[in-house]
């Protein structure tokens, strides 16, 4: 093991508990039922962003590798927004609970949203760009016959909600 793999690793790590902690920090802020409206509004991003035409269009031709993941990525986070915003004009209001009243139930579904992005990240959004593929971490998310599993256990999680 060379300090480039460990690197790699920490740099991974460190990607899964920023996006873990915005989630909690989320939930416990602005409640569980706000947190619900963004995994949907995720389901919904990703349902539109993978069939979107304009990429080329809102995309400069021949920019870098790393300016096109981030111009997909700003994409994908005003698809997420518009998507998230409609889904809390049609869900119910939220919840009614002190911040962290039903603490198990925020962690869970800020479990979720972590583990939607990170599949996002390996199959969805040039993400791999930042972060070097080959460490356990994405050998855990990346696999393709594993998408579909990945994608259903967050919708399991909101069951249990």
């Amino acid at each position: 093991m060379d300090t480039s793999y460990i690197l790699n690793i920490l740099q991974e790590l460190i990607f899964i508990l920023v996006v873990f902690g915005f989630f909690m920090g989320w939930a416990i802020v602005r409640g569980r039922q706000s947190l619900i409206n963004v995994i949907f509004g995720l389901y919904l991003a990703l349902l539109i962003s993978l069939e979107f035409p304009y990429y080329d269009t809102f995309l400069p031709n021949g920019a870098s590798e790393q300016s096109l993941a981030v111009g997909k990525l700003v994409i994908f986070a005003i698809f997420t927004t518009i998507a998230t915003i409609l889904v809390a004009r049609v869900m119910p209001s939220p919840f009614k609970e002190k911040k962290f009243e039903s603490f198990f139930k925020k962690l869970l579904l800020a479990l979720g949203g972590t583990i939607l992005i990170m599949v996002y990240s390996f199959h969805v959004l040039p993400v791999t760009e930042f972060v070097t593929p080959g460490t356990p971490i994405a050998s855990l998310f990346a696999p393709k016959e594993w998408f579909f599993w990945w994608l259903l256990l967050p919708m399991v999680f909101l069951y249990l909600n």
